[in-house]
């Protein structure tokens, strides 16, 4: 007993440790979230046409390797209908932003079960955070995998990967930030509500965070089809409130998932409706004595709200630049970031 009184104190003095790994973790994870999007939007995605979880560590070395790589490409679809005549500069170019998307993928795995298993071993996991890293460590995994069946996608018929596995991808990235940003506040520790307080508050907190990660896989949608480039202007979609090409697709349902007009109209009616979320939960929660963490959380999801919708509006007028396109999908993390914040310290532990 005194053993297990005496692993535990020892666990809780680790905490910070623990916290500082997992914040590196999580900083390394959202930059795999932009280096994704930067590899997606120069369309060098594709350009690596073979999962080699060992052997991929390394680039091609020397000139023999490069064409051998690049012949492969040659066979593949992209190469055949959109980069016919690419030279080997021009192929370079691309793959290094995959190889470096991959490179940071294995060094994220490495960084998280290296200190983990070390944490474990050593006794400065607390019980009750092992089933969540754990948990973690396995969807990293399982992240890998996602990867890849996205990526084959694209080497079949068509030089894009399908949108669907696109938004499966980042879907599952923000989720293992979003768990790691929760355990990191959990060993931070937090100061809950008073019971009597703020119930209804706590659900409003869990319908933004839900509603957040849905937009986020609906943008995901939105770069999957190249939505952003159909209607460049804000508030209307040209001199239309309802576009006409709403509905080109039949049977209905389809235009919500591939009609790239239909897919931006709705990323923007998502846009609207997290914004009420907010302002509501913000405006209600005035009349409740919060605790000063939890007024602070939610002040923080308000700000990260304005930037990202900023961010958003000027990437659609801009015509998706890379670097806005980047910052807009930083804003989201920030923004799912702060909502899981709220979240944590209005949720009563």
């Amino acid at each position: 007993m005194n053993m297990n009184v005496g692993l535990e104190n020892t666990a809780i003095q680790a905490r910070p440790q623990v916290a500082a790994w997992l914040v590196v973790v999580a900083v390394m994870v959202a930059a795999m979230v932009l280096l994704g999007g930067a590899t997606r939007l120069t369309h060098s995605g594709l350009s690596m046409v073979q999962w080699r979880p060992l052997m991929g560590i390394l680039p091609p070395l020397g000139e023999a390797a490069w064409a051998e790589v690049f012949a492969l490409y040659k066979a593949y679809p992209e190469y055949q209908q959109i980069n016919q005549g690419m030279n080997l500069a021009a192929f370079k170019s691309i793959f290094y932003f995959e190889y470096s998307h991959r490179l940071l993928g294995r060094s994220i795995g490495l960084a998280f079960a290296v200190p983990f298993l070390w944490f474990w071993f050593h006794g400065r996991l607390e019980r009750r955070h092992l089933a969540p890293l754990f948990g973690l460590f396995l969807l990293g995994g399982l992240q890998g995998l996602i990867g890849w069946w996205m990526v084959k996608s694209g080497l079949v018929d068509q030089p894009d990967v399908s949108q669907y596995r696109l938004a499966v991808h980042l879907g599952m990235a923000v989720a293992i930030f979003g768990g790691l940003i929760w355990v990191i506040l959990d060993l931070q520790g937090g100061v809950p509500i008073h019971a009597g307080h703020g119930r209804e508050l706590r659900l409003w907190s869990k319908l933004i965070v839900g509603w957040v990660f849905l937009q986020i896989l609906s943008g995901a949608l939105v770069a999957g089809l190249d939505g952003g480039l159909v209607y460049n202007t804000f508030p209307m979609m040209n001199q239309y409130w309802l576009p006409p090409e709403l509905t080109d697709l039949s049977p209905g349902w389809l235009n919500m998932f591939k009609n790239a007009v239909t897919v931006q109209f709705d990323h923007r009616l998502g846009a609207y409706l997290c914004t009420i979320l907010i302002l509501a939960l913000w405006h209600r929660s005035r009349t409740f004595t919060l605790a000063p963490a939890a007024r602070r959380a939610l002040h923080l999801t308000l700000a990260a709200l304005a930037l990202q919708v900023g961010l958003g509006i000027a990437t659609l007028l801009w015509v998706v630049p890379v670097p806005l396109a980047m910052l807009h999908q930083g804003g989201a993390l920030l923004l799912f970031a702060a909502a899981v914040h709220l979240m944590f310290r209005l949720l009563r532990r």
